[in-house]
């Protein structure tokens, strides 16, 4: 097996002894600041293999000049997650917590092997190991109970996070029957795949951004302040190195068995191996079957077994010279493109999408991956029977980075469309859906179908864009509902669900008595939402939901809406000619100016009631507010309304504009960062409450 080497886009050495230094400076800066972001804000900025090739760079320029040597250059300590404002106790590790050694290449595996056997004069056993992607822990147990569970940290201390550790099933409390008394067990902290895409499914809703993937997640959670949110999320940990003043076994694997007999989550992926065939053989069979595991890995440990020989081996400043950590590659696979279909959104936009041959990436089966539009495609030089090479972006999303070359060649000149030299790839001229011809703006990338009112997606779009959430919020109408109902002939458009009765979903296969009644009383409550979620949920193109509450400030009724004029429409903030022709063209469709009159009629909010028509007082006037993290009192849309009817202004990101952050539980450890960098406030709940009441 060839394993990934390093190639020439790896860090290059210069000759210039000035420049040297100068990059010494620079890589010490840049290395502080990334172990920074990594573990205490668990918001990467580089991979691990820059990062790991920028230290490498940063150790051999150390040794060119030793005149230069500093005890706080990242070369001589591991990166830290103590949180300093967080509130957890910090404890001294009995013994160092040292991070391992890293490598990518089979060499640099064989040329680590053949150290420790011309050290010790022998070839000794390996044990080898997953590398598990999550967060480093240290369980302290006395007399079989656990008293702390401390974090890397810097090595020497850590947090003490006990009581979110506590809610972790695989985590006993308590130790029975147990050949040790006072013994520490280290591990990782993992959250499985399964629970790491619900997680990043909430939080989008709650307009949080997403975890770029499970380690982020994991670390982040266990630096949560409130234990009850660390159960819900799911946590799980593997167990890998016990340590006590006399131990029970004198080899690392016989250890491991016995913390399996006490209970401990020991992983079954575990194999000693005597040679280093044996060893690149457990590499080999890992780097494809680790993509079936239900958590994420990034590589394999190797560890000498023999504990007396651990010790005879020691120690670098950083890392014990009897382990090392292999890192697979960056997860991308390749596969056929089988076939380009298009989607039609609610909007009319079409989106061609690659449909795959299934691949494993990431713990998930991706056979579908968004190809965005005809430019995109274009670009790639992409078509239906290429082999394209997949990956997901951020560890969430798959997409095509791009395509193996075929010996022959598909670049063809397509002169008539204006593409010369490019793919023969056509985009489809006609909706797949209703075959109405496609139109282009020349100022925007997607093609999209005119045809809102008869075009299937769109209708059906339109409806499920009226009952969402932050729109009319009717629930029990997803998208299979309605699919039901328009195929049912009992909708055509959103004034439709106003004349549903019980007889005509009872009669639906499928429907019983509670759901039916559920979602009679959603459409019947939904004729309380106010005026400026009901302007959103009409879906006007381009009125989205910070330009609806703005509109509906200016524009009290529908009415007075459908009569502004583009200058009046304009004189709104954020409000450009663009939307102001939409607008236009809206209320320019006679078919629209029906729906509204059947929404007026079954008693739908289209003006605002006096409340709504004026601010509650100017308290937040000319303030640009941000809201992070959950809430006691209200909810984040509440929060944001609140904002708006006090004179201030929303916005999702931090900046030099920001006035001050309405910081809830679990903010967003990004934000507070930006937040401290720029010196914004950051006011609690009860605090803002306070603000807007004060005469």
């Amino acid at each position: 097996m060839q394993l990934n080497l390093f190639d020439t886009e790896d860090i290059q050495p210069q000759d210039n002894p000035l420049q040297e230094k100068d990059e010494i400076f620079a890589l010490r800066k840049e290395l502080e600041e990334a172990n920074y972001k990594y573990y205490v804000l668990s918001q990467p900025t580089l991979s691990d293999r820059e990062f790991d090739l920028k230290m490498r760079r940063l150790q051999d320029l150390e040794a060119k000049h030793p005149e230069l040597a500093d005890k706080n250059s990242p070369t001589q300590h591991v990166g830290s997650d103590l949180s300093r404002k967080n509130g957890f106790r910090q404890m001294e590790h009995k013994r160092p917590m040292l991070s391992l050694a890293n490598t990518y290449s089979e060499q640099e595996i064989r040329e680590w092997y053949e150290r420790v056997c011309k050290d010790i004069s022998f070839k000794p056993d390996i044990v080898c190991e997953l590398k598990y992607d999550g967060l480093s822990i240290s369980l302290i147990y006395e007399n079989g109970t656990l008293v702390h569970a401390l974090t890397r940290g810097d090595g020497t201390r850590g947090d003490d996070v006990i009581d979110n550790v506590k809610t972790i099933p695989a985590i006993p409390w308590k130790i029975d029957n147990s050949p040790l008394t006072n013994f520490e067990i280290r591990g990782e902290i993992l959250l499985p795949w399964e629970s790491f895409e619900r997680l990043n499914k909430e939080r989008e809703e709650q307009e949080e951004p997403l975890f770029a993937n499970p380690r982020n997640a994991a670390s982040g959670t266990l630096k949560l302040q409130d234990p009850r949110i660390v159960a819900k999320r799911g946590l799980d940990a593997y167990l890998y190195y016990l340590l006590a003043d006399k131990l029970p076994q004198d080899t690392h694997y016989g250890c491991l068995q016995v913390a399996r007999q006490m209970g401990f989550k020991v992983s079954d992926a575990i194999r000693v191996c005597h040679s280093i065939d044996q060893i690149m053989q457990f590499i080999s069979f890992w780097d494809t079957e680790r993509r079936n595991l239900p958590v994420a890995t990034d590589g394999i440990v190797l560890k000498v077994n023999d504990l007396s020989l651990q010790q005879q081996l020691g120690y670098t400043a950083k890392t014990p010279r009897w382990a090392i950590a292999y890192k697979f590659p960056a997860e991308k696979q390749l596969t056929l493109l089988k076939k380009i279909t298009y989607q039609v959104g609610r909007t009319g936009v079409v989106t061609p999408v690659a449909n795959l041959e299934p691949v494993q990436l990431s713990g998930t089966t991706v056979q579908r991956a968004t190809l965005h539009n005809e430019d995109f495609i274009r670009q790639l030089g992409i078509r239906e029977g290429d082999m394209v090479w997949v990956k997901k972006g951020g560890e969430i999303i798959p997409k095509i980075t791009g395509k193996e070359e075929r010996k022959e060649s598909l670049i063809e000149t397509d002169s008539e469309n204006g593409h010369n030299g490019l793919s023969s790839f056509h985009f489809i001229t006609h909706c797949p859906e209703c075959g109405a011809m496609l139109i282009r703006d020349p100022n925007e990338a997607a093609w999209r179908c005119p045809n809102e009112d008869g075009c299937p997606p769109q209708k059906k779009g339109k409806v499920e864009h009226f009952v969402a959430r932050k729109a009319m919020n009717i629930d029990g109408l997803g998208s299979e509902t309605i699919d039901l109902f328009f195929e049912k002939g009992r909708l055509g458009n959103i004034a439709d669900l106003y004349d549903l009765k019980q007889d005509d979903i009872l009669a639906l296969e499928g429907f019983q008595q509670k759901a039916t009644q559920n979602i009679l009383d959603g459409i019947e409550a939904s004729k309380q939402v106010p005026w400026p979620r009901v302007l959103f949920a009409l879906g006007i193109r381009y009125v989205g939901e910070t330009t609806a509450k703005k509109l509906a400030r200016r524009f009290t009724s529908v009415d007075a809406l459908k009569e502004a004029s583009t200058e009046c429409l304009t004189q709104v903030e954020d409000v450009g000619v663009q939307i102001a022709e939409s607008i236009h063209a809206y209320f320019g469709k006679q078919a629209n100016l029906d729906i509204i009159e059947r929404l007026r009629k079954a008693g739908v909010r289209l003006q605002a009631d006096e409340q709504q028509a004026q601010p509650s007082s100017d308290r937040l006037k000319g303030q640009t507010v941000v809201i992070s993290g959950t809430f006691l009192h209200h909810s984040r849309d509440e929060y944001k309304e609140l904002i708006e009817l006090h004179g201030g202004k929303n916005t999702g990101s931090v900046s030099k504009k920001t006035s001050f952050i309405l910081a809830g539980d679990n903010m967003g450890p990004q934000k507070l960062e930006k937040a401290r960098q720029l010196g914004v406030r950051i006011v609690a709940e009860d605090e803002f409450l306070r603000l807007i009441v004060e005469s």
